[in-house]
């Protein structure tokens, strides 16, 4: 109480000078644009984007698991139902299959980027062609690792040479598309200006 009293006191004998000290003139109508200014702005956030991402990723693990959970007695899930005659990492453990769904579905992202850009004519036949080498070349290395994977199911060097193969395939990929897409966009912002 004695400190109310104190503070209430202070401003009684200070309430002349005060009183004085306005804002200057138009200060609420700036203070009030500065706030409209700030409702309006949208702040585009990396924390966002991995937010969702981390959604996206954890929505397909959650429908590979439901799926797997529906369907107890023929013991495959969406990857292994793709591919029944291929051996791959589903074969050897529940952790890999995760893995390899996550590196297939990126790569069929990639991939219909790729085709979307193909469409649109940002890629020229000799790109095509050039692309269609690569994809032909992780092929034939993936089949690779398949027989060695066959042949060796347990063997760690062969599961790392597959996860390596997923990661290499899905970089170059992403890598070749995020190029072609922001020339699209220069591109586009080019025509903009014209």
């Amino acid at each position: 109480m004695k400190a109310k009293d104190n503070i209430e006191e202070l401003i009684l004998k200070n309430l002349e000078g005060l009183n004085e000290n306005e804002p200057l003139d138009g200060h609420f109508a700036r203070f009030e644009a500065k706030l409209n200014a700030q409702h309006k702005k949208k702040r585009f956030s990396f924390n966002v984007v991995w937010k969702v991402a981390a959604a996206v990723i954890f929505v397909f693990l959650a429908a590979n698991q439901a799926f797997i959970y529906m369907s107890p007695n023929q013991q495959s899930s969406l990857l292994t139902a793709f591919s029944k005659n291929e051996v791959t990492l589903a074969s050897v453990s529940s952790e890999y299959e995760e893995v390899e769904f996550y590196y297939t579905n990126a790569i069929n992202v990639g991939l219909n980027k790729w085709n979307t850009l193909t469409t649109d004519g940002f890629i020229s036949d000799e790109e095509q062609q050039m692309m269609d080498t690569e994809l032909s070349e992780f092929e034939d290395r993936f089949k690779t690792l398949q027989e060695d994977l066959a042949a060796n199911p347990n063997d760690e060097r062969v599961i790392n040479a597959m996860l390596e193969y997923y990661q290499a395939k899905l970089s170059v990929i992403s890598m070749i598309v995020n190029k072609l897409e922001e020339v699209k966009q220069i591109k586009n912002n080019q025509n903009v200006e014209i």
